[in-house]
């Protein structure tokens, strides 16, 4: 589902205008980045739980030439679903 169609659904299921769904979507993410960004952990209850880790510094090998590069210590974001999430897929 691209964002487009992702409005298009929040809009309908909401009954509120396109324009105003794409404010409040742009909105929450933003404000998730922010928070990420700091360092906080984001939970949602019956969805899941944001955060992001420290990956530690490690020895890599370049494939064309095998020679080995350092990889310095790097951060990503991470998601964690609910057991509610995962049991309503399955």
């Amino acid at each position: 589902m691209t964002k487009t169609e992702f409005v298009d659904k929040l809009a309908e299921k909401g009954k509120i205008t396109k324009k105003l769904a794409t404010e409040a979507i742009d909105l929450i993410f933003d404000t998730m980045a922010e928070g990420l960004v700091a360092g906080e952990e984001i939970s949602i209850p019956g969805f899941g739980k944001f955060s992001v880790i420290t990956r530690s510094a490690r020895t890599g090998l370049n494939p064309q030439t095998k020679a080995k590069i350092n990889i310095p210590e790097t951060k990503a974001p991470k998601f964690s679903a609910a057991k509610a999430l995962k049991e309503s897929i399955k």
